[in-house]
Parts: C-alpha cells; structure tokens; sequence
C-alpha cells in the first residue's frame, strides 16, 4: 500500500515539474505515503477498540467537561490542514468514560479526510454513544490551511463549530454553563 501511494505522489511531482530523483526528493514520495497513512489512520480505527471498556460506573450527574483537545485533520475539499481544539461536555447518566478516551475519540475522527462540521457531529455522536448521556456539547475552534495558504489567503481566519445533543441542546441554562466554561 506505501509503495502504491508513493508511486502517485511520484507522479504528482512530476507533473508539478519537479524532478523526484533529485538528490532532496528521492525519498520524498515515499515520506509523503507515510505521512499521509498515519494522518488517515482513524480510518482503521473502531470506536469499541478506542474506547477498551473504559466505562466506569460513576453516581455523579453533573456536567463533565474536557477542554483544549489539540486537533488536526485534512481538509476534504483540498487535502491541506486544519489545526485547532475541540472542546467536550457530557452530562453523565450512570456511567463516565475514561479521561484520554476523549483524546482518542477525537484522533480517530480527525484523522480522516474531513470538514470540521462533520468532524463535531461524529465526535459528539460517539460519545453519545458510549456513554448514553443525557447530554452532550462538542465545540471545535481551528485554522484551516486552505482558507489560510490558498484562495483568500486570510491568515487570521478562524472557524467555530459546535453541536449540542439532549440536555445541551434542550436546556438553556445548561448550554449556558458549558459555553462560559470554554469561553
């Protein structure tokens, strides 16, 4: 799979009008094929086997909140970076997920070809899903290289995404509480 992913981006230098055999570039394809499988390795990934059964049973009910998550992904649109923080609340109903399975989470969804408003959903979604909160927040804030290297060429540019399921979505001051708490 390296070799094959490597023989294209030997092909895209060339088109480009680089010469791949240059003494800089030689290894350069190769690299790159390798750079690219780790940043799409949540491809490979499964939310049960990120999770391990870090479940713990827990009395508390009040709102849990993981914040400045470093992040980055690949644009779909452009295959250029996006870097930035994701922000996690959750309002447990029993049970409380360990504190890196929020990290992981995020990893595996960001390391996949993808547009930050989907990147919200899946995170918040599986956390959800693991969880069966009665709430949960998910708030991302990142630079996109594509709007920053490229087109408007706006370096100060910033995006916001959030979603809000059950008691954040439904409750006002709850969501209230948790956009203090990452502000």
């Amino acid at each position: 799979m390296t070799d094959d992913i490597a023989q294209h981006y030997r092909q895209i230098m060339q088109h480009l009008g680089e010469d791949p055999d240059r003494e800089g570039l030689q290894d350069t394809p190769k690299r790159a094929a390798k750079a690219m499988q780790f940043l799409t390795a949540g491809y490979h990934q499964k939310l049960e086997d990120i999770v391990n059964g870090a479940v713990f049973e827990s009395q508390t009910d009040e709102m849990v909140l993981v914040k400045d998550i470093e992040l980055y992904s690949i644009c779909e649109h452009h295959l250029l970076p996006f870097i930035g923080k994701c922000h996690v609340a959750y309002l447990p109903r029993g049970k409380v997920l360990g504190l890196s399975k929020f990290a992981r989470i995020t990893d595996m969804f960001a390391r996949r070809l993808q547009i930050q408003e989907n990147l919200t959903l899946q995170i918040a979604e599986a956390v959800q899903e693991v969880t069966d909160a009665r709430g949960v927040a998910v708030v991302i804030e990142a630079q996109h290289l594509c709007m920053m290297m490229r087109g408007v060429e706006k370096q100060n540019s910033s995006m916001s995404s959030s979603v809000m399921l059950g008691a954040f979505r439904n409750n006002q001051p709850t969501r209230q509480e948790f956009l203090t708490l990452i502000s």
